[in-house]
């Protein structure tokens, strides 16, 4: 095991494999498979059956802005264990797992929207709410401040944009009048979803979190029923707290603390303050909303070429997402392969015995 820098990431100047230090950016299976790239995820089509690569890239604003060392793992191995915790709810696609950060899944036709829960009013929901927009169609009462606790959980649906572009929020009522999902499948999938969300909110309740939302994605399968894909309750689908960072008790919709940049740096715009006398606790973030904040921080949003990210900020986005894996799996991270190249060996090798 390579030794780490202070930031716990592998040190640069280890001798031996260098390639994790630098983060696992795709495959490079070669063009005798049939692959589809997304922005995070490689995917290897198997005719009824999916080959899944979560790389250590990461994104913002439905742009790719670099790598995060052994996210890609993090998030793959954080998704197998949420597949089983679920698994009484709905079916997912979960098979098996090839490396640390790949996965056999089960083909089905996926469905062409997003669905977003949220327990709290932050992120893109309290921008649309703090510029006076409905989220998703839902018209929030006045006087909300961001990261309050909602009266109850809240399905904001998006569509599913083309890579380089950007996802459009998009009401229940549209999806059906549009013909997106069949009613009573898409009234299927909002139950799940709510009934999802519980169990997650749960669980991250016993660790000591807080799941403030969290984005799912389903699909259906060649039998007709509905099943669960793609990622779940990970750092890069989810946004996560420290429950000592949550003011409001559970049922309390009070508004929460708001979240404080650190001494010296720009406040996030929108963000409401509290009033003189009344409490604030900064809310770490343990996801991708301290990268996305730190973008807007600097001025940009998605629009125009995003800013050089420094080395700190990454490696500050990793101990994040280290730090939320160790929470929800009750253990430290430690990856199951430091070489990128032995793990892409490791691949093939699965698809060479597949084909023999």
């Amino acid at each position: 095991m390579p030794s780490s820098s202070k930031n716990g990431s592998p040190n640069p100047s280890d001798q031996g494999d260098q390639d994790a230090f630098g983060g696992f950016a795709e495959g490079e299976l070669g063009a005798h498979y049939s692959i589809r790239n997304g922005k995070v995820r490689q995917v290897v089509d198997l005719d009824n059956e999916l080959l899944i690569i979560t790389t250590d890239r990461i994104s913002a604003f439905d742009r790719i802005l670099g790598l995060v060392p052994f996210k890609g793992e993090m998030l793959s191995r954080l998704s197998e264990y949420w597949f089983s915790a679920t698994s009484d709810i709905i079916p997912n696609h979960h098979l098996h797992g090839i490396t640390g950060r790949t996965m056999l899944v089960r083909a089905c036709q996926p469905l062409p929207v997003e669905v977003v829960v949220r327990g709290y009013l932050s992120g893109s929901a309290w921008r649309d709410y703090a510029a006076g927009r409905p989220v998703s169609g839902i018209q929030l009462p006045p006087g909300l401040r961001q990261d309050q606790l909602l009266p109850q959980p809240i399905l904001t649906p998006s569509t599913k944009a083309e890579q380089g572009l950007h996802d459009a929020p998009i009401s229940s009522a549209e999806i059906i009048e549009t013909g997106l999902v069949e009613s009573d499948l898409w009234r299927q999938v909002e139950l799940v979803a709510l009934e999802l969300f519980a169990r997650g909110t749960q669980l991250a309740a016993e660790r000591g979190l807080v799941l403030v939302d969290t984005k799912y994605e389903f699909g259906v399968a060649p039998d007709g029923s509905l099943m669960l894909i793609d990622e779940l309750h990970t750092p890069d689908s989810s946004r996560f707290k420290p429950r000592e960072a949550q003011q409001s008790p559970p049922g309390d919709t009070q508004p929460s603390g708001v979240e404080q940049s650190p001494p010296g740096e720009p406040q996030p715009s929108g963000v409401e303050q509290s009033p003189p006398g009344e409490p604030q606790q900064p809310a770490q973030r343990l996801d991708k909303e301290y990268l996305r904040e730190w973008l807007m921080q600097q001025g940009w949003s998605g629009e125009g070429e995003p800013p050089a990210i420094p080395p700190e900020v990454f490696a500050e986005t990793a101990e994040r997402y280290k730090k939320s894996f160790a929470l929800l799996c009750g253990e430290e991270f430690s990856p199951t392969s430091t070489s990128h190249e032995a793990e892409r060996m490791q691949i093939l090798s699965f698809l060479s015995n597949r084909e023999s």
